[in-house]
């Protein structure tokens, strides 16, 4: 049985110490470390000396702890050998063994070799991951992808889910339910439907989880958990199962609570919930479209999701059919249209021509334009009209010099403009293709692949996320500094230059 005990409860004043006392400008530093001896001999070391005449506690720290290596994680050799080549070179430097268990690390071991984002992120990440694999298959690093498919099927036997990532504080929410994406894309290389089956366990015991609590809804605007009972149906929303601050962010939730005013535990749950979308942060959340304070993400029922979540049904659906299951089958079937009905009829904004979040409890439409009314074309849920609407405002509102940008907001949050991110684009890519916009496809790809080769030739680094208003141009905000490496940028990018076959003129870098 796993131990899922998270740092901050196992340290107790001392994680507070350490988080409040700024001792490492980053709070994912001391979530990550490793204790030296048992913590509870180190907690009641700590009483013993804190209050001694000069007390040391960096270290304290030091003397008891084994830190995380501060160095970047997917740092290049090269910035001038050919793009395909160096993203090779990334892929073994952001390879990580089958782990082996250690005492007292907030780390969940892994059976498998897999591949980590970079930087910061020392772990597996969920919704990074299936974006890597896009690229760890145009590399023809197939073994890798089965293997971190294995890592997440383990997950979801031995705690119930995938979390966020492998860590133990994060095993309170997961992220956008991707491993159906991930078992299709394994389908596609093997050519055969053989991972469907294998994982069909694996897929239902996910899409358990993202329903846990249904049954009890009985009218419209009931919820719980991650499900939201509405007038035709079912429809889910980003959650977690705490309301404490984030071990890995635990100082900035302490001071945005106490500069806020606003009750904690709903404060710390909807930034937590944000976390599971993977956009965090972004004007999406914002009651205000701005100030961090006025976040609100468990109100929002989001396309993307509800999208995902449908294709999730989908396959359900037809592999129960396959293997002869057939009331399985009916209900999957039954509920993936009612979602359907759903997306098209309350999540699609006529006027603007746009997929929209939906806001509890009446279920008006947000006022956010995003990327993500591109999960509907992508996922093939749109209607033709609604995806020439989509296709449209795309590249006329969202398309940028460097790419498609994020949403049309300068919030100063890193999921809002001027940024752009690998996963968007590949939606976005990939959605518009599929309704036969393949021009405006290409050229929004083409923009990306330049803006990424640019910053690639002028520093030598993959950034987790770019600047797409300005080609070149450096990206910032949010909670942490940029992070290079970087898996997901790496894994759009080589399949994108392996869908258009060459690099935009001019970069050199192909």
């Amino acid at each position: 049985m796993l131990d899922l005990e998270t740092p901050e409860r196992i340290y107790g004043e001392l994680y507070e110490a350490v988080q409040v006392g700024r001792i490492f400008d980053d709070s994912k530093t001391f979530a990550d470390a490793v204790a030296r001896s048992e913590p509870a001999g180190i907690l009641e070391a700590y009483r013993n000396q804190r209050q001694a005449p000069g007390f040391d506690l960096l270290g304290f720290v030091a003397a008891n702890f084994e830190l995380p290596d501060p160095r970047l994680q997917g740092d290049v050799v090269d910035p001038r050998r050919p793009i395909r080549e160096e993203i090779d070179v990334l892929w073994d430097i952001l390879t990580r063994d089958a782990d082996v268990h250690r005492r007292h690390s907030s780390l969940i071991p892994l059976p498998r070799p897999f591949i980590v984002p970079g930087g910061r992120f020392r772990e597996i990440y969920y919704w990074d991951s299936y974006f890597t694999m896009l690229g760890l298959a145009a590399s023809g690093r197939i073994a890798m992808v089965e293997n971190m498919i294995e890592n997440f099927a383990y997950l979801i036997d031995e705690i119930g889910f995938i979390p966020n990532g492998n860590r133990t504080y994060y095993c309170t929410r997961s992220q956008p339910p991707l491993f159906v994406l991930m078992v299709e894309l394994l389908a596609e290389l093997k050519q055969d439907r053989s991972p469907v089956s294998r994982y069909l366990g694996h897929l239902e015991k996910e899409y358990e989880f993202w329903m846990s609590g249904a049954e009890t809804l009985a009218n419209p605007g009931d919820a719980v958990r991650r499900v939201v009972r509405v007038e035709g149906g079912l429809l889910n929303r980003y959650w977690d199962d705490a309301s404490t601050p984030r071990p890995e962010s635990y100082i900035e939730d302490l001071r945005l609570q106490s500069a806020s005013g606003r009750e904690a535990s709903g404060l710390y749950r909807d930034l937590r919930a944000a976390c599971e979308s993977g956009w965090d942060f972004s004007s999406r959340w914002l009651g205000d479209g701005f100030e961090l304070a006025s976040i609100r993400t468990t109100q929002v029922l989001p396309i993307d999701l509800n999208s995902i979540m449908f294709k999730l049904e989908s396959v359900l659906a037809e592999e129960c059919g396959r293997q002869g299951i057939r009331d399985r089958a009916a209900h999957y079937g039954e509920c993936a249209e009612r979602r359907r009905r759903l997306i098209r009829s309350r999540f699609f904004d006529d006027v603007r021509g746009l997929f929209v979040d939906l806001l509890l409890p009446d279920l008006a439409q947000s006022d956010v334009k995003s990327l993500a009314s591109a999960f509907p074309l992508f996922l093939q849920i749109a209607t033709r009209e609604q995806a020439r609407a989509v296709a449209a405002r795309l590249h006329e509102h969202f398309l940028r010099p460097g790419g498609w940008v994020t949403t049309l907001s300068h919030s100063g949050q890193q999921w809002d403009a001027p940024l752009g991110w690998a996963p968007s684009q590949w939606v976005v890519y990939v959605g518009m293709k599929n309704y036969g916009f393949t021009t405006q496809a290409v050229e929004g790809a083409h923009r990306w692949i330049r803006n990424n080769l640019e910053v690639y030739r002028t520093s030598g680094r993959l950034l987790e996320k770019y600047n797409v208003e300005e080609i070149g141009g450096y990206s910032g905000g949010g909670e942490y500094g940029v992070q290079n490496g970087f898996g997901w940028t790496n894994g759009v990018l080589l399949r994108l230059l392996e869908e258009l076959g060459s690099a935009p003129a001019g970069t050199g870098l192909s």
